[in-house]
């Protein structure tokens, strides 16, 4: 889903001089320099100032092609999509932000870790979860996903609406579908992005909601949930019952959608998500050596078994679970020993929402600490979250 996952940054706008007596830009020509310094990191919550070049999109080929296309399929009126994108500047910022380094840091599970699974996250779940406890326990009863997930995700993504980014989602989809940088999966990513440029122009007209107004991340996701474009269109649901999905707004759109996309995309209800491994040296050199980084689960757990991996979960039937296919979770950290994991089908389908091993196990995790926090102050009844969510695992 590209999701930025509570990683926008806040940002203000740095204006520099339209070029409107230039030749028309095109993807391959380079846009006007901004002045302004760039922010060296993109941490949650951060002000900085935004570079930006106004007009960049005033009389450009790709774009006015894209126009065309728009007003064929959709029937938009041409004048009013020019006088649209006259508007859009070009972000320098969100080019800078997706732009791979050059040095990439080593991957870090435990810094990772910690920074999602901290007493600021988990204490906002908790006051997420009482707030909205009848919602959460309507989406599981629905769509099959414990409410712990759903707050797992949307811990993860803004800390419950903290964080929805404000970068305006038109300067940001455009920038990326006509001027993403130059890296090897350059033109999947623009095409992606154009399909998210179009889904919005198409999802901001059904909602008469005015294109220019939306703020989000630094791709384009939006909301408390950070939903893209097409994932809206694809996926995003009423849950309030006003006849308006609105996810900036109403948790319970957020829920419902959360809720709706991970079982579109192959939740199973009342299976795990992941399955610990044995500590000792050969269980986790044959987690190492199956160990891929692809986040399918392809392995039936039986031919890791009959390798000799055990398993550090007594309640697991493994002659039941023989046949279960997983895939090898590596979570290396700088310094220490790589941990392992077994990912299910959930896990994949975590890993839906943000392709990233990382992302999926502090989702789960984060659930899971604010489930044992709420059964801990008694936080839930039996109308709406973790109580009742436990007695259900009892009796799978």
């Amino acid at each position: 889903m590209l999701s930025a996952c509570a990683e926008q940054a806040q940002s203000t706008k740095s204006m520099q001089p339209a070029q409107a007596n230039k030749a028309p830009q095109t993807t391959q020509a380079a846009p006007a320099q901004p002045t302004q310094v760039p922010p060296q990191s993109a941490t949650q919550g951060q002000t900085f100032e935004e570079e930006i070049v106004p007009q960049r999109y005033v009389n450009n080929a790709n774009v006015d092609a894209f126009i065309n296309d728009m007003v064929a399929r959709y029937d938009f009126n041409a004048d009013a999509l020019h006088a649209l994108f006259s508007t859009v500047s070009y972000s320098a910022t969100a080019v800078k932000l997706v732009t791979p380094s050059p040095t990439p840091s080593a991957k870090n599970w435990r810094a990772y870790q910690a920074r999602f699974l901290d007493p600021v996250r988990i204490n906002a779940g908790v006051r997420f979860w009482r707030a909205n406890q009848a919602t959460l326990q309507r989406a599981a009863d629905e769509f099959g996903v414990p409410p712990e997930v759903i707050v797992g995700i949307i811990g993860v993504e803004t800390i419950y609406g903290r964080y929805m980014g404000n970068f305006r989602v038109l300067d940001a989809l455009t920038t990326l579908a006509f001027d993403y940088p130059n890296t090897p999966n350059r033109a999947d990513r623009m095409a992606t992005f154009r399909k998210n440029l179009e889904d919005y122009l198409v999802w901001t007209r059904g909602s008469e909601i005015d294109p220019s107004s939306v703020l989000g991340s630094y791709t384009g996701a939006i909301g408390i949930p950070q939903f893209l474009p097409s994932s809206i269109v694809q996926y995003a649901v009423d849950y309030e019952g006003d006849h308006h999905i609105d996810l900036r707004n109403s948790p319970a759109d957020a829920i419902g959608s959360v809720a709706n996309y991970l079982k579109q995309n192959g939740w199973e209800p009342g299976r795990p998500v992941v399955w610990k491994i044995a500590d000792d040296a050969g269980s986790q050199g044959i987690a190492q050596a199956a160990a891929d980084g692809k986040p399918e689960p392809r392995l039936p757990l039986g031919q890791l078994l009959r390798s000799g991996l055990a398993l550090n979960e007594p309640n697991v039937d493994l002659a039941a679970e023989g046949g279960t296919p997983v895939t090898v979770v590596d979570l290396p950290t700088p310094g220490r020993p790589t941990e392992y994991m077994l990912g299910l089908k959930n896990f994949y389908v975590l890993t839906r929402y943000n392709r990233s091993f990382f992302y999926a196990l502090a989702v789960y995790q984060l659930g899971e600490r604010v489930k044992a926090q709420m059964l801990a102050t008694n936080g839930v009844g039996s109308n709406g979250g973790a109580q009742s969510t436990q007695r259900q695992a009892q009796r799978q």
